[in-house]
């Protein structure tokens, strides 16, 4: 598959790099597995010098030996008896990078905490000792978004405050999958939708439904439902190693939330104890849910619900986890009825998400949300605000927009217009059959 939509990350990358000719610069990218992190900075050093190393899970002596065979077949330069300390090999890229510029990318970085934490502080040590006098554009990715989140932005650990800059690559928007579907001449508004709402926009699912040419939700839950399938373990691996010994707890609720039990006192009455701790970490260590209170709610108010960020996720959670006995007895069978039968409920959630990332593209507005009174009265699906213009979009979105009536969403909005006095309201029905319309022109 093409390079697709991060052309402003490369701009960036660029021009870190031609600071470089004054001293070096450190740069941090992180974000979720599969998200492209490694392919961003690899496009980024082509036709520089460059030096690619990946921290995998062995011990320290012998990631040495491979790295030091690694940046002899790239730099010319001597290296005098055994390395057997990652502060070495740090130290000897620091030597390299003082004559020429250098585009040093260390991958999987947080493995370091498995294998010497005391890197960190060396890697400290030796940047601040070399910065100024090398040439050195020093790359760090991170798959682990905790382990990343506390290496670089905990002010008790020794790299914060290091990084010039840190990227957080997020999943392809609507937009760059229409773009996919374009190129494959496969654009339907349902294949987008469906796409959308199992691979979430993750370049590496969006290129293996590109490798098997796979772009219609038949065909995708083909690929998706059989043995040795690439996605049935994917969140169990992508997650596991986040969670560590507590990841039982944390899969049942991210389960629940995604069966649309979005509030923390159904969870705990199911659960039967208190998950305010787990919900936390969920949402600030582990960036996987968000906390959504209605819009124009005081920050301080306790209305709120939950919801999982990543589509993929909440898909696998929905249909995979739940029936992973099915799962491990091969019952694809029962799996997709499963699937069939539940999936015009699971459906409506995932198109308003839909429409809000849509509208999120625009740039039109200065805040989209949700609105809600409470006893989850006067639900409204989305509220994009711009308060330049003094200009407010109310949408109802259903999956048949037959079903969306005009005069009851001028009703449940009777409240909220009244918190915007002068403001200009503007009513929209949303549904599968209007998603051509506002992916192609703008809303405002």
């Amino acid at each position: 598959m093409k390079f697709y939509a991060r052309d402003n990350e490369l701009v960036l990358l660029g021009k870190q790099f031609s600071h470089t000719i004054n001293s070096s610069v450190m740069t941090v990218i992180t974000g979720r597995r599969r998200i492209g992190k490694t392919y961003l900075a690899r496009k980024h050093a082509e036709g520089k010098k460059s030096i690619y190393l990946f921290v995998s899970k062995k011990p320290e002596v012998l990631l040495c030996k491979e790295f030091v065979e690694t940046i002899q077949a790239v730099a010319d330069y001597p290296v005098i008896g055994d390395i057997t300390e990652f502060k070495q090999v740090f130290r000897l890229l620091m030597e390299i990078s003082k004559t020429e510029q250098i585009v040093l990318i260390i991958d999987e970085f947080q493995e370091f905490h498995n294998i010497n934490k005391s890197v960190y502080s060396d890697i400290q040590n030796l940047w601040d000792e070399y910065k100024d006098h090398t040439k050195a554009q020093l790359i760090f990715i991170g798959s682990v978004y905790s382990l990343m989140h506390k290496i670089f932005q905990n002010s008790k650990e020794p790299l914060f405050g290091r990084a010039d800059r840190i990227i957080y690559l997020k999943p392809f928007p609507p937009s760059v999958i229409k773009e996919i579907l374009d190129d494959n001449r496969s654009y339907t508004k349902e294949n987008l939708f469906y796409i959308y709402m199992i691979t979430g926009g993750v370049p590496k699912y969006l290129n293996t439904l590109n490798q098997y040419k796979t772009f219609s939700m038949t065909d995708i839950l083909d690929l998706y439902l059989q043995e040795s399938s690439p996605f049935l373990d994917e969140g169990k691996m992508i997650l596991i190693e986040e969670f560590g010994k507590e990841y039982g707890t944390y899969f049942a609720i991210l389960q629940m939330l995604s069966e649309g039990r979005t509030s923390r006192s159904e969870i705990e009455s199911i659960l039967e104890r208190n998950i305010g701790g787990y919900l936390e970490k969920l949402e600030t260590d582990y960036d996987l849910i968000r906390k959504r209170k209605p819009i124009s709610a005081k920050t301080t108010g306790r209305v709120q619900k939950y919801y999982i960020k990543d589509n993929f996720l909440s898909f696998w959670f929905r249909f995979i986890f739940k029936n992973k006995s099915a799962i491990e007895s091969n019952n694809f069978v029962f799996i997709r009825k499963s699937i069939e039968m539940n999936i015009q409920n699971y459906s409506g959630q995932v198109l308003e998400k839909l429409y809000h990332d849509i509208f999120i593209e625009k740039s039109s507005f200065n805040q989209i949300g949700n609105y809600w009174e409470r006893g989850n009265k006067n639900e409204l699906d989305i509220v994009a605000i711009n308060d330049l213009d003094q200009r407010i979009v109310i949408s109802e979105v259903k999956m048949n927009i037959e079903k969306a009536k005009m005069n009851a969403l001028k009703d449940k909005s009777i409240n909220l217009i009244k918190k915007y006095p002068g403001y200009e309201i503007e009513y929209l029905l949303l549904g599968m059959q209007t998603i051509d319309e506002y992916m192609i022109k703008e809303t405002v």
